[in-house]
């Protein structure tokens, strides 16, 4: 299987090439990520300025760097760069969770939607625990995975969205399927004063709350449980639809 492997925390990042050795093995298995860090950079792409392209190696291995966000990585390495279209885009393995809420953030999550928008199969993989335990588990989990979407398919415009515990590999008690849960981030602001007497702010550190309920990504993540959510490119409401319906808008006349 051709595999495009990518992720937000850089190309330098130990995750990824951790993944890519994983896959390497049983799969072509090609590197295009950015350059340096695209941490909550989202689904931004670049407009403004050109994409450059480097071939790097990194880690005992090589890879493409790009100028650019994640997503920006999908749609050049699909577009430009690779000579076959990929099959499955991994990314990851991302140092820290991509649950809940923070998914509207995530340049890891990103890059597998812009994948799912592609209709390419994709998954995005992250790790809650300390890096310095490795990504054994999380690299392992991948590849299980890859096989059985090669083997079973993913729906069109669907991405997969893994979770791995913050715990010793030995404690990790199962898979579970999840769904997104909605718990909010706690959120602050630090405001300061420059040199010039100027106001500014630094957006302070981010707590994420994770939900207790048992079938959510963060909730079962809590409970050393490796979440594995299916996530929709669709962002459709089809409940709240049905209700617009009968609001009778439709008829409404503007007057401009």
């Amino acid at each position: 299987m051709n595999i495009l492997i990518t992720n937000d925390d850089g190309i330098h990042a130990a995750g990824l090439w951790a993944l890519e050795k994983a896959l390497a093995s049983e799969h072509l298995a090609i590197v295009v990520a950015p350059d340096v860090e695209r941490s909550a950079v989202g689904h931004s792409i670049t407009l403004n300025h050109p994409l450059r392209v480097a071939k790097v190696e990194t880690n005992g291995g090589w890879g493409y760097a790009v100028n650019g966000t994640p997503a920006d990585c999908v749609k050049l390495a699909v577009l430009e760069i690779l000579e076959t279209r990929p099959e499955l885009v991994v990314s990851g393995i991302n140092s820290g969770p991509n649950v809940g809420v923070n998914l509207n953030y995530s340049g890891t999550v990103s890059a597998a939607k812009e994948a799912a928008l592609m209709r390419i199969p994709a998954i995005a993989v992250s790790q809650a625990g300390n890096p310095r335990q490795g990504y054994g588990v999380a690299a392992d989990v991948v590849r299980i995975l890859s096989a059985k979407i090669l083997q079973e398919g993913l729906a069109p415009g669907t991405f997969l969205n893994v979770n791995v515990p913050a715990c010793p590999p030995e404690q990790i008690r199962g898979i579970r399927i999840t769904r997104q849960g909605i718990s909010p981030l706690k959120e602050t602001f630090h405001k300061r004063i420059d040199p010039r007497n100027q106001t500014y702010y630094w957006q302070g550190t981010e707590t994420q709350f994770f939900d207790q309920d048992v079938e959510t990504d963060g909730g079962v993540l809590c409970r050393n449980y490796i979440s594995v959510t299916p996530i929709r490119c669709d962002m459709t409401d089809y409940r709240a639809m049905e209700s617009l319906k009968g609001w009778d808008i439709t008829t409404i006349k503007t007057t401009a």
